[in-house]
């Protein structure tokens, strides 16, 4: 932001019309506003604030004050023009409080309401209005300039009284009111972060160094007589150096370890090759054994087959009779078989013979043959005839069907001629159809590509509908908010400007005997200041102020609020 001139007509101090060219103040990089008090510094700083946000500094614009010039004529407005350029932009602010002023016609005095008038230097235009609405001139300039009347005083206006109580405090006064003129929360909770940080990474490094610990324990039970040549070091976690030891003893106990483990390997390898030979020596011996076992056991057994071949010749006598009578046993047998078939082979002649007629009961076997094929002719001409009338009586069902089916195809013969005597009139009637068809498929066709836009700017106007109601809720909620936020600023300042009135029981709370007062320089206190009823303290100042920076905030999430549903409104709107 960079000022370019400022004009003050009736305002504060300045009687008439006073004008800074600030170009020029700024030619040499810096410049200084000194002078005796009452000069109007203060004043003009304050016309400054007043020119971007209607409003002055601290108690200066409490309730009952004016800001109109005593010292000016009844004719003569106050009013405070300012030009600057702030976000690549050469603006024109002209603002004028509510006074009162001189009627133009009759006597007495009318109330002139507040004005102000926003205007852009373009170049190709020259001076252009903007506009004449106190709340988005203010909207405005807040959004070009980043920052609110209160963080513009905190941050670039130090206000006077503030500055001297800065000068006179000590350390953690003045670190008190830096915290609230430039709002130093967020360094403390970075502070915090980062204490919480390192109170979480010594955690982190205790845990570490016991898990450490752990696993040295660890390696001394599995070094075993090793670990005991080197004790382990006795840090406590969270000792600095505890890793670095930990790791030195674990290099030695592991050098222990490997020598032991060489010595062991060795011994072992020794006796395995003991137990080898042991071995080869115990199984030569085992096969000796065997070998001695078994001739022993071969010696018994000749022993007991010498003592045995009588017998055995004598069984051997016995197996040869018994396999000449078993060449002879099968011809028995098959004797014995061949009288049993002529036994029942007679049995049966006669039970056969017994169920025939009297008159073949002596039939000879001829005539009992010629019999049996004379019957079988027989049964075969039966078998035919009962063949030759299943198959007349499938010609009977085949004939009644095909008469059936000879009916049917009459009468589809009969439709069919019907249908074509009418075929012409109807594929007339198909082929109009089928080309109102393909009119009606190209017209769908068309309809389909306007389709698709429609529906969208169906689908937009019912955003556009159910935006405009969003945006009407964030205006009231903006109203709110800013009701709000007058309502906090109005009751912060009033308890400020009583605060101020009863500053001096303040001080006086403060004063001792012998010692110098901070105002006067004296060290006597004869008559002290007394807080009157309803003293407002510190603390209730400072509470009051924190709710009017959060109606503040909320106004200002309400005014983003609005702004983003009003560009989506938009949006909607154009499509």
């Amino acid at each position: 932001m960079r000022l370019h001139r400022l004009g003050i007509t009736a305002f504060g101090p300045f009687g008439a019309t006073e004008e800074i060219d600030f170009d020029a103040l700024c030619a040499a990089g810096i410049f200084l506003l000194h002078g005796p008090t009452g000069a109007g510094k203060t004043s003009v700083l304050d016309a400054v604030c007043y020119g971007l946000y209607g409003a002055v500094p601290g108690a200066r614009q409490s309730p009952g004050t004016s800001l109109r010039s005593d010292h000016a004529p009844p004719d003569l407005l106050t009013e405070i023009r300012l030009e600057l350029t702030v976000g690549g932009r050469r603006l024109e602010i002209t603002r004028s409080p509510a006074q009162t002023r001189p009627k133009k016609k009759g006597d007495g005095y009318t109330t002139e309401k507040a004005q102000s008038r926003l205007r852009e230097y373009v170049p190709d235009e020259g001076w252009r209005a903007l506009s004449r609405s106190n709340q988005e001139i203010g909207e405005e300039i807040t959004q070009l300039i980043g920052m609110s009347r209160d963080q513009f005083c905190q941050v670039v206006l130090l206000p006077q009284g503030d500055f001297a109580r800065f000068l006179r405090a000590d350390a953690e006064a003045r670190g008190k009111l830096l915290g609230r003129l430039f709002d130093t929360r967020r360094f403390a909770a970075v502070e915090e972060h980062l204490a919480e940080l390192r109170r979480a990474a010594g955690t982190q490094v205790r845990a570490g160094d016991e898990r450490i610990l752990a696993i040295a324990q660890r390696i001394a039970q599995a070094a075993g007589p090793a670990a005991s040549e080197c004790p382990l070091p006795g840090i406590q976690p969270g000792e600095p150096g505890l890793a670095d030891a930990v790791l030195e003893w674990a290099a030695t106990a592991r050098s222990s370890a490997r020598e032991r483990l060489d010595i062991a390997a060795s011994v072992l390898s020794a006796a395995e090759s003991r137990q080898t030979a042991a071995r080869l020596a115990l199984d030569t011996a085992r096969e000796l054994a065997g070998l001695q076992q078994r001739y022993e056991e071969t010696r018994r057994r000749a022993t007991a087959v010498e003592a045995g071949r009588a017998g055995h010749d004598q069984a051997q006598e016995r197996l040869k009779r018994a396999r000449k009578a078993d060449l002879v046993a099968p011809a028995l047998e098959l004797r014995e078989e061949a009288d049993r078939a002529h036994r029942r082979a007679d049995a049966a002649r006669d039970r056969s013979r017994a169920g025939l007629p009297g008159d073949l009961a002596d039939a000879g076997a001829e005539q009992l043959t010629a019999l049996e094929r004379r019957l079988r002719e027989e049964l075969g001409g039966l078998d035919a005839a009962r063949r030759a009338e299943r198959r007349g009586a499938e010609i009977d069902s085949e004939r009644t069907a095909l008469e059936r089916q000879a009916r049917a195809d009459d009468e589809l013969i009969r439709d069919a001629e019907s249908w074509l005597a009418g075929w012409e009139t109807t594929r007339n009637r198909l082929h109009t159809r089928i080309e109102a068809a393909q009119e009606a498929a190209t017209r769908a066709e068309l309809l389909a590509g306007r389709l698709d836009p429609a529906r969208r700017r169906l689908d937009a106007a019912r955003r556009r509908d159910a935006l405009a109601a969003r945006v009407s809720d964030a205006e009231e909620r903006l109203g709110a908010a800013r009701e709000r936020a007058l309502a906090t600023g109005e009751a912060w300042l009033g308890l400020r400007e009583r605060r101020l009135r009863d500053i001096a029981a303040e001080l006086a709370r403060e004063l001792a005997d012998g010692e110098a007062c901070a105002v006067c320089g004296s060290p006597d206190h004869p008559l002290p200041a007394r807080a009157g009823d309803g003293h407002v303290d510190q603390a209730v100042e400072d509470a009051a102020e924190a709710a009017h920076r959060r109606a503040e905030q909320a106004r200002t999430e309400a005014e983003h609020a609005l702004a983003a549903e009003r560009e989506r409104h938009a949006a909607a709107r154009a499509e």
